[in-house]
């Protein structure tokens, strides 16, 4: 849960229509759609995540300069820059202000044609970039000129809805900035001709940016298309075992040997009357940055393939302790916000001292981290108990699009406060003025106060959400804008 304590412009809460008179209180005749429109432009930029800003996509082939672009637009060495190809393997957002606009940008790896192996995983996360901005910036090489690889992916980006603007990088003279002019023969309108490592034309780039970057991140649409399942979990749980009974047939390679998958696998897998989008990945050994080889880059698949999912399957296997990677693999989930269901596989091999034992393990490790996923216990090579899935999957994802209107909500939030105030903070007693929903996938709350909310009264809070209106199996967010008082004359 994130606090966010900056000063903001002062509202007046009205107790009823037509009252002049502001207290801190309301009742049942208030005009929860007038009170929400008067607060819309607090409300705006309270979207949590990566959807909280628009984002700018930086793209490219290897070594073009994108990472020193990243570096110059948000003013600071965070990207790391190496004059080899292929520093860069992840997708790595970071925040950016100019010109009195913030946004996100997100650096990328390079993007390859027809490449293969490792490189392939590098420039998936590139087109998973592609496909989720809401504006690009192609970046090619001016010194070595247009490429095919450079004509590739300006087609594909010529069919894309989202804007695209074309920078011709390491451009550090008045006669390259004349040579920069072939890069129109690309498709893809004014080529912007800057040298990102001296600054040279970034100022009219940004400008550009600004000028074609939407006010608000794009939001997901709803749409008919199967919902998207993440398998995960440590190698050998049985993520793949499950991927095939549920298909029926043998879509993932199996053997007891942990890490046979490397490659996320996608299958279309039709449950319950409808179709799902099943990825099986990776298992998660250690953490990320203690990988290495194909075991990092099958790690960051994953955590792709985490992103890009609806809802998480986390495959635990019942006849072993919970380790602490396990944890890890949970804490990750929740962290991206994603609908979760915890499958307890291979119950076959479970027996009634490994339950006792399970469901103590159960209390002390993933009560105190993660009380509100739901949890099925499953055997993949039996089928046992897999029609338990589907419930599971469909309680959880509609926990994820569930919105609160915002009239039954502060009804609640006073009913909550006057049962449980927050505590006093330097000798004074925060009042909580107003809350609303501002986003769904995941639930994400604001509450305006007066004062600052202590992180524990924020678990309050979010506790409480979830007894009056449920959320089983999704994450909630509590987000708190701080803003002192002021009494209407």
């Amino acid at each position: 849960m994130m606090a966010t304590t900056e000063g903001h412009p002062d509202f007046d809460l009205p107790t009823g229509p037509g009252e002049e008179t502001v207290e801190d209180g309301w009742n049942d005749d208030t005009d929860w759609d007038a009170v929400a429109d008067e607060w819309a432009d607090e409300i705006g930029a309270e979207v949590d995540g990566v959807e909280i800003l628009p984002t700018v996509a930086i793209v490219g082939r290897p070594n073009v300069g994108k990472s020193t672009l990243v570096n110059r637009i948000i003013g600071r060495r965070e990207a790391v820059v190496e004059d080899v190809p292929g520093v860069t393997r992840d997708r790595v957002s970071y925040e950016a202000l100019w010109n009195g606009r913030t946004f996100m940008v997100q650096d990328t790896g390079g993007w390859e044609q027809d490449a293969k192996g490792l490189h392939r995983s590098i420039a998936q996360q590139a087109e998973i970039a592609m496909g989720t901005a809401d504006l690009i910036v192609l970046v090619c090489d001016g010194t070595v000129g247009i490429t095919a690889a450079d004509e590739t992916v300006a087609r594909s980006l010529r069919r894309a809805a989202t804007p695209v603007i074309l920078a011709v990088n390491k451009v550090d003279s008045d006669k390259a900035e004349l040579e920069a002019a072939e890069f129109w023969g690309l498709g893809l309108d004014q080529p912007y001709a800057i040298s990102a490592a001296h600054g040279r034309g970034t100022a009219d780039l940004l400008d550009e940016i600004l000028r074609q970057l939407p006010t608000k991140a794009r939001m997901r649409e709803t749409t008919e298309a199967p919902r998207r399942v993440a398998l995960v979990g440590k190698p050998n749980v049985g993520k793949s075992s499950l991927l095939n009974k549920l298909t029926g047939e043998e879509r993932s390679v199996v053997d007891n040997v942990a890490g046979t998958t490397v490659d996320p696998v996608d299958s279309l897998v039709e449950l319950g009357g409808r179709e799902w989008r099943f990825v099986d990945t990776a298992g998660l050994r250690r953490k990320v940055n203690q990988a290495y080889g194909h075991e990092y880059y099958a790690s960051l698949r994953t955590r792709g393939a985490i992103e890009a999912a609806e809802v998480v399957v986390l495959l635990l296997d019942a006849s072993e302790p919970i380790t602490e990677q396990d944890l890890r693999v949970i804490s990750m989930v929740a962290d991206a916000g994603r609908a979760l269901v915890i499958a307890f596989n291979k119950w076959d091999l479970v027996d009634e001292d490994r339950r006792y034992d399970l469901d103590k393990e159960i209390d002390r490790e993933l009560s105190k981290i993660l009380s509100w996923a739901h949890r099925v216990n499953i055997s993949a090579t039996t089928g046992r108990a897999l029609a338990k899935l589907v419930p599971a999957m469909d309680a959880a994802l509609e926990s994820w699009d569930k919105r609160i209107p915002t009239g039954p909500l502060n009804t609640w939030m006073a009913e909550v406060v006057a049962a449980t105030p927050p505590p006093m903070r330097g000798g004074r007693l925060p009042r909580i003025r107003f809350c609303t929903q501002a986003t769904t996938r995941p639930p994400t709350f604001v509450f305006f106060s007066t004062g600052f909310l202590e992180a524990g009264y924020r678990r309050v809070l979010e506790r409480r959400l979830r007894e009056t209106f449920g959320f089983d199996g999704s994450p909630v967010r509590v987000n708190v804008r701080v803003k002192e008082r002021r009494v209407r004359k």
